[in-house]
């Protein structure tokens, strides 16, 4: 088992946006983080 995490910064816009998006789709561990609380949890329910 191959226990990997990605941490992304500036997740909720741009190409942090697309890298967060991507690597949901490939990874288990993942861990995001945004300036702006509200905006990120809106994000980790989309």
């Amino acid at each position: 088992m191959n226990a990997e995490t990605a941490l992304i910064t500036g997740s909720i816009s741009g190409i942090g946006l697309h890298l967060a998006s991507e690597f949901a789709a490939q990874r288990d561990g993942l861990v995001l983080v945004a300036p702006v609380e509200s905006e990120l949890q809106a994000q980790a329910l989309s």
